[in-house]
């Protein structure tokens, strides 16, 4: 008889292929489901950012005022010509103004409100504090006289009305904004205040300034300037500390506007640091950034200091500060790329319940055994069902990209393709990876499925409301990001954070999406490290785990306890009077059976085509019940070319029998061999030689 030869890589990549569009045929509305899901999501994305950009985006909060120039003529209540500009505009509004030509604006300093100060309450005037340190008080002292002004004068009908004015130090208490094109220290009602050593009472004055589109009438009052020495900067630092905004918001009771630490400075050198006031909340990880009324201490310090060197007749006037040429914008932000890391994350992550389920039930159906039985080695299953798998998950990442471009999200469109694939198709490998990995852990499907599900909406959740609060936090330590990533959700979610973050950026402020001139300065060089050495770990880990299984041992063996306790002499002399008790109760033929079959492996002889010595099948006990012995230590030889059949009564063990011959389940303990072939250890060879039609068919 010929010797049996293994089917070929490509029948048996033919055959597997074939069961795998068979299941998926059988399971067509499952993966119409599959591929709807991650569409739908897009669509909802689109409708959150078309709503958005009503409310959002396109309000008359979010572009330059306007007022209607024609006076309704045809009285329908509709304006069909607007005039826009800074002069319509609230304080919101003109941020987005365009300004040819912007106008000159007053330098104030921010000092704190005065119901705020600690000395108005106990001495009911309200002095501005300066606080001057540094490595020579003398001339700390000279420089604190020279900071303020002595007297207030202004000629408001002159051409150079800002230089008259840039001879005082006016300030304000008003917070600063996101623009300086209509400062809220100019257009308020709050007043002006002109900072000086000495106040007479009731010093109030008024000025106006017409230059358009910049229009505004303001009371100036006198508030008196305290210029205080400190020994050192420490004492500075812990003067201003005690005095700020408590985390309860609590009113600031400090009433210091500035504070310089003139170090080492002299004649021949000018080094100094300067503390200066404010009190904007502003995120830092808003859109836009608030300025800073810093200019004006800069000036004082540096006009004290040329005083100092060149007499009172020489000053540095600070006229004005002006803003940058700009065109008229409108708000552009993008919610959709803003919200999208959950969205994606989960679309994404819908696909490890598919691959998990599908491995899981041909485990739970033994059918990946019945097609060993058939020839299917374990190689080509591993490579072909890897195969087809990344083929699947492919095909479904290139329609979301081309879907997601399609119906114009940003997510998409403004971020490299080739990084996005590149991102996706390395994690989709992961994924397929940790899925088999997984799978080993499982043996029925419903149960892989419902924690598959878990994994993946808990990732999603998890990292929009927590990971992504320690991303943007600047105090948690960047290592123990990098240690959460280790996480695959949170991989995933740390990339797709990324492109949102390029993405949004590039429709808010016209900058590039994530090129590859990006890699390395954002966190994706990370993050793709993190996905290879986790891709080729689960695949170690699959395949061991796989092979140590194959060969009946305990998967985690190297895991057990090193200091367990051999058997004792008095427990294996126990064993063996149980074995000579039940060697006496057994008939002759079993006895000749067994010495027949000990006699075949002592000389190791092939002619024989099964061969079972001592064969036993203990399945463990559940519920309190006690293990049940299904097969009771079987030996039996029969020779090749012999037709063999097993008759017995229900529960004989004649199943559990065939099943530990076919591989559907191991031995217990005991051996058995196929043509010479241990069914522990070549289970693979035998199939190449056995023909295996199960019970229930």
């Amino acid at each position: 008889m010929a010797k049996p030869v293994a089917a070929s890589f490509l029948t048996q990549a033919n055959a597997l292929f074939k069961k795998n569009l068979t299941y998926q045929k059988r399971n067509i509305w499952s993966n119409v489901r599959l591929i709807v899901i991650p569409l739908y999501l897009c669509v909802v994305l689109v409708c959150i950012q078309a709503v958005f950009d009503s409310l959002v985006n396109n309000s008359v909060d979010n572009q330059c005022g306007c007022r209607c120039a024609d006076d309704d003529k045809n009285g329908d209540g509709k304006c069909e010509i607007k005039s826009c500009g800074l002069q319509y505009s609230s304080q919101n509004q003109a941020v987005f103004c365009a300004f040819p030509n912007p106008p000159p604006l007053l330098p104030l300093l921010h000092i704190p409100p005065s119901v705020n100060r600690d000395s108005c309450q106990r001495t009911g005037s309200c002095p501005v504090t300066i606080l001057v340190t540094g490595n020579n008080q003398s001339l700390g002292t000279t420089l604190s006289e020279n900071l303020l002004s002595t007297s207030f004068t202004v000629n408001s009908s002159s051409d150079l009305f800002l230089r008259n004015l840039a001879y005082n130090v006016l300030s304000t208490t008003s917070e600063t904004d996101y623009t300086n094109y209509r400062d809220p220290g100019i257009y308020s009602d709050l007043p002006i205040f002109n900072i000086q050593p000495q106040c007479t009472p009731a010093t109030i004055l008024s000025l106006s300034f017409r230059q358009p589109p910049l229009e505004f009438h303001k009371e100036v009052r006198c508030v008196q300037g305290l210029n205080l020495w400190r020994n050192n900067s420490l004492e500075v630092n812990d003067e201003i500390f005690k005095g700020f905004r408590k985390e309860n918001h609590e009113e600031i009771i400090n009433e210091v506007a500035a504070a310089y630490d003139l170090l080492n400075t002299d004649r021949n050198k000018f080094n100094v640091t300067i503390w200066y006031y404010t009190t904007y909340k502003g995120d830092l990880q808003d859109w836009r950034v608030k300025y800073v009324r810093v200019p004006r201490s800069v000036n004082m310090v540096s006009n004290a200091y040329l005083q100092f060197l060149r007499g009172p007749g020489t000053k540095i006037l600070f006229d004005f500060v002006k803003e940058m040429p700009k065109q008229e914008t409108r708000l552009r932000m993008d919610m959709a790329s803003l919200i999208g890391p959950i969205f994606f994350t989960w679309v994404i992550l819908l696909l490890f319940p598919v691959i998990l389920t599908s491995l899981v039930y041909e485990k739970q159906q033994r059918l990946r055994i019945i097609m060993k039985m058939h020839g299917l080695g374990d190689a080509p299953y591993w490579m072909i069902s890897y195969a087809y798998f990344l083929a699947i998950s492919t095909l479904y990442i290139v329609c979301l990209m081309i879907f997601g471009s399609a119906i114009g999200l940003k997510f998409f469109r403004f971020n490299d393709y080739t990084i996005q694939f590149m991102f996706y198709f390395l994690y989709i490998n992961l994924q397929i990876s940790i899925a088999f990995l997984v799978s080993s852990a499982f043996s029925k499907a419903v149960t892989a499925s419902v924690v598959a599900y878990i994994y993946v909406f808990g990732s999603g959740l998890l990292g929009a409301f927590l990971f992504q609060f320690l991303i943007e936090s600047l105090s948690f330590p960047r290592r123990w990001i990098f240690v959460m990533e280790l996480y695959p959700g949170f991989s995933l979610y740390r990339g797709l954070y990324e492109f949102s973050q390029y993405a949004f950026q590039r429709n808010l402020n016209g900058r590039d999406g994530m090129k590859w001139k990006d890699f390395r300065g954002s966190a994706m060089d990370e993050v793709f490290t993190i996905i290879i050495v986790e891709w080729v770990v689960a695949l170690v880990a699959t395949y061991y785990i796989d092979r140590v299984s194959s060969s009946s041992k305990d998967t985690f063996a190297f895991l057990k306890n090193p200091f367990k306790l051999s058997p004792t002499p008095q427990m294996l002399s126990f064993q063996k009077e149980r074995s000579d008790v039940s060697v006496e109760m057994e008939k002759l033929d079993v006895i000749q059976e067994k010495e027949t079959v000990k006699q075949l492996i002592f000389e190791r002889s092939k002619n024989h085509g099964i061969v079972c010595d001592n064969l036993k099948k203990v399945y463990q006990g559940r519920d309190g019940n006690p293990p049940k012995l299904a097969v009771c230590g079987l030996s039996l030889a029969v020779p090749s070319g012999e037709c063999f059949g097993m008759l017995g009564p229900n529960g004989a063990g004649k199943t559990s029998f065939i099943n530990m011959m076919t591989g559907l389940v191991k031995p217990s303990s005991g051996s058995a061999f196929v043509q010479g072939l241990d069914i522990c250890k070549d289970m693979d060879k035998v199939y190449i030689s056995m023909g295996v039609c199960p019970q229930h068919e």
